[in-house]
């Protein structure tokens, strides 16, 4: 009797033993999913491991700061790892080409940013939007047009004026030769019937060594998105001529758009979710509803009330086409303005 009474309690232990372990590994994979994906459910094996989400840009930015809060918060939602991998160089080029190399079953993904429109353009890879499957785009912040609180110019038709009678005298600075804000100058000249290099580039690490050298007097302007010289402009060190988007922004109202100064200019920089191209279409679905569901959650509109940043969305297939959209007109105004190759 006691020698059937031990085997039987020896198996009731290992049953209850293996439903604990059972129950422990719900934090992860599969079991973890269950709990969190819900209705966004699309891909029941994805993932199968922890997911990287490559950033083209330095830790510490704000392309770096919004990929980690997605990635915190897709990790929530998927029940996986999320890791976030910086893979910076090349003006953007070697962290969109490493988000291309990936395997096409999500288990890597990146933030693309507006550069992927661009970089092919410039002649300094073959990669274009082609070779990424969109998800969501999840921000943008347009570009803006900043001054010294002195300067003599009390909006854009202002500047623009002097800009045309004295061409190549005054300066502007914002992030590199080519970059989008470079762009944002060379448009705003062009659509107002002036030189592209009306007004001189000087090429510069960003946007945040630009403004320092516009307070030092080292240029005349700032074109960069309003978000990064906000603290400035709250300061009153410097001042806002417009902003070139297709409305005011509510974080600045009493700043115009170039369209009211009679300029129809728009652009503006951008981020949003990708992958390699080729990846799974339930998979594609599945990001784009947790997405979906955390870029108009709480979390987020905290997160971009604290930083500033724009909210933008577009899911999947919006995302494509808008795109394959900016990479048509990005080239288009880099050759009107001479910096295509």
């Amino acid at each position: 009797m006691i020698t059937t009474q031990r085997p039987l309690r020896l198996m009731a232990l290992a049953l209850t033993a293996g439903l604990a372990l059972t129950g422990c590994g719900a934090g992860g994979g599969q079991a973890g999913k269950a709990g969190a994906g819900g209705e966004c459910d699309k891909a029941p094996n994805y993932p199968r491991g922890p997911v990287q989400l490559i950033v083209p840009w330095a830790a510490g930015g704000g392309t770096d700061s919004v990929a980690r809060f997605f990635g915190t918060e897709l990790s929530k939602a998927l029940g996986e790892q999320v890791n976030v991998v910086n893979r910076t160089g090349g003006g953007g080029v070697i962290g969109h080409t490493a988000i291309a190399g990936g395997r096409p079953d999500g288990s890597t993904i990146g933030l693309a940013t507006v550069e992927i429109s661009m970089l092919h353009w410039q002649g300094l890879t073959r990669l274009d939007y082609r070779r990424l499957t969109p998800v969501a785009q999840v921000n943008a912040d347009a570009a803006g047009i900043t001054v010294r609180s002195d300067a003599p110019w009390k909006d854009a038709k202002d500047l623009v004026a002097e800009a045309k009678e004295s061409p190549g005298e005054l300066t502007a600075s914002g992030t590199g030769r080519g970059g989008i804000w470079d762009l944002a100058r060379a448009g705003t000249l062009l659509e107002a019937g002036a030189g592209a290099d009306a007004i001189r580039w000087v090429p510069s690490e960003g946007a945040a060594p630009a403004l320092q050298e516009l307070v030092a007097g080292g240029i005349d302007i700032s074109f960069a998105s309003l978000v990064e010289n906000r603290t400035m402009i709250a300061e009153g060190r410097v001042k806002p001529l417009a902003v070139m988007a297709p409305k005011r922004d509510p974080k600045f109202p009493e700043v115009p758009t170039l369209k009211e100064q009679g300029y129809d200019f728009e652009t503006a920089a951008w981020r949003g979710i990708v992958g390699p191209a080729g990846m799974q279409q339930n998979i594609v679905d599945e990001l784009s509803c947790h997405l979906d569901k955390i870029a108009h959650g709480p979390a987020y509109k905290s997160f971009l009330d604290k930083t500033g940043f724009g909210m933008q969305w577009r899911d999947a297939a919006a995302f494509g086409e808008f795109m394959k959209a900016q990479d048509a007109e990005k080239g288009r105004l880099m050759k009107a303005a001479g910096l295509a190759r």
